[in-house]
C-alpha cells in the first residue's frame, strides 16, 4: 500500500553535513500516512529511532540527535526529510525510513548507508 524511497545517503566527513530524502507513494489513496520517521542501524546492534514526525508536525527525537539532526515533512508530497549537521563517526549507519499509516500498519525503506569518516 505504500512504498518508501529514500535518499541522500553518502560519505562525508566528521562535521559535515547531509539531508535524507524519504519518498512515500501510496498505491491505495484512502490510506493515510500518520507517522514518519527514520530509523538507524549498525551491524550486530539492534536498529534505533532517529526521529520521527507526526502529520500534524509533531516531532520527536533520540536525545543523541537532540540539536545536531532535523526531521520535517512536507505532506503535500507525502516526504519526510532528516538534516544531519555536526555529523560524527559514531552517525555511520544504515539509516531506514517508516511510515505508518491509520489502519495501523507500518511500512520501511530500503534503507541508504550514511558513512562518517575521521
Amino acid at each position: 500500500q505504500v512504498q518508501l524511497v529514500e535518499s541522500g545517503g553518502g560519505l562525508v566527513q566528521a562535521g559535515g553535513s547531509l539531508r535524507l530524502s524519504c519518498a512515500a507513494s501510496k498505491t491505495d489513496f484512502s490510506v493515510f500516512i500518520t507517522r514518519m520517521g527514520w530509523y538507524r542501524q549498525v551491524p550486530g546492534k539492534q536498529r534505533e529511532l532517529v526521529a520521527d514526525i507526526t502529520s500534524g508536525g509533531n516531532t520527536n527525537y533520540a536525545d543523541s540527535m537532540k540539536g545536531r539532526f532535523t526531521i520535517s515533512r512536507d505532506n503535500a508530497k507525502n516526504t519526510a526529510y532528516l538534516q544531519m549537521n555536526s555529523l560524527k563517526p559514531e552517525d555511520t549507519a544504515v539509516y531506514y525510513c517508516r511510515a505508518d499509516i491509520t489502519r495501523g500498519g507500518a511500512y520501511w525503506g530500503q534503507g541508504t548507508q550514511v558513512t562518517v569518516s575521521s
